[in-house]
């Protein structure tokens, strides 16, 4: 396994293109929402990038906290003019959340309250769930915000509370707090799972930044690579969820700054990602404004 990194006092490299670094590296795991697409469309440059990693590279394994299985995404990256052909392998939030989910209603019916939209219930498929209300439930699963084009956490204030007094825990499957859409911002799982902890409620997180959706992306990495211990290198635009998780994991992280940061990012320099990057006290080794080869 690879050694676990500390915050790093020096500077990152600015990157013009994915091609100035990537012959260091035999495996890409490459962010989707603000990267490869914002939600809206694709980003054509990104999809030549991860093309051209794969034919001249290795294996680019695409690793998303979507709270979805792999289909829906697929069914997605069909409307947005994603090929199949830039990547390798999909791993999502929700894949790890189904098979925990598999695990804990192995022996009986699970009854829980899902707090998301109606599009995100493909997790539950084919799995001895009933979805019910807040009174009835066992558990709570948050995959999003109802309408996440008007809500923001506060609006689920009373609904957290109360299912803190009840000391239900609330299985995230989402950690993003916020995600690009077009241009908006949007909220996301995170930001409520936030909020329940700040209550003092008890919440399991799939996803990044935590370590299991890293090991289990390293194993598909050597797998398609089709060697043991790939040189990995990750790539996403949020720092306390792609930057952070591969710290973690003891992982070359590049930075991508045209995405939920953006705003915070006018100028690509050196300097502005470091100190960024220094608030969530997390380090990239390189930062690049958008994907590109």
């Amino acid at each position: 396994m690879h050694p676990v990194k500390s915050v790093s006092s020096r500077a990152p490299v600015i990157l013009g293109g994915l091609s100035e670094i990537a012959r260091d590296y035999d495996a890409l795991f490459c962010d989707v929402w603000g990267v490869l697409h914002n939600g809206r469309s694709a980003y054509p440059p990104a999809i030549e990038a991860l093309r051209n990693f794969r034919a001249g590279r290795g294996p680019v394994i695409l690793l998303s906290n979507a709270p979805r299985p792999v289909r829906d995404v697929e069914k997605q990256f069909a409307r947005l003019s994603v090929p199949h052909d830039c990547y390798d392998a999909i791993l999502t939030s929700g894949v790890l959340a189904h098979d925990d989910l598999a695990q804990r209603s192995e022996e009986r019916e699970l009854k829980l309250l899902h707090i998301g939209p109606e599009r995100d219930r493909g997790v539950f498929a084919g799995l001895p769930i009933t979805c019910v209300s807040a009174e009835e439930a066992e558990l709570a699963v948050c995959t999003g915000l109802f309408n996440d084009d008007a809500e923001t956490a506060e609006d689920y204030r009373s609904t957290l509370k109360d299912l803190c007094r009840r000391k239900l825990p609330l299985l995230c499957v989402n950690p993003d707090i916020v995600v690009q859409r077009g241009g908006q911002l949007v909220y996301c799982a995170g930001a409520l799972a936030q909020l329940y902890e700040q209550f003092g409620g008890s919440v399991i997180y799939y996803g990044k930044p935590h370590r299991p959706i890293f090991d289990a992306a390293l194993k598909l990495a050597e797998l398609h690579a089709k060697r043991r211990d790939p040189r990995v290198l990750v790539l996403g635009d949020g720092l306390e969820t792609d930057i952070r998780g591969a710290n973690a994991a003891g992982l070359d992280a590049i930075f991508v700054a045209d995405g939920i940061h953006g705003e915070k990012i006018r100028e690509l320099t050196p300097e502005t990602v470091q100190s960024l990057s220094a608030e969530f006290g997390v380090f990239a080794i390189a930062a690049i404004r958008a994907l590109v080869w």
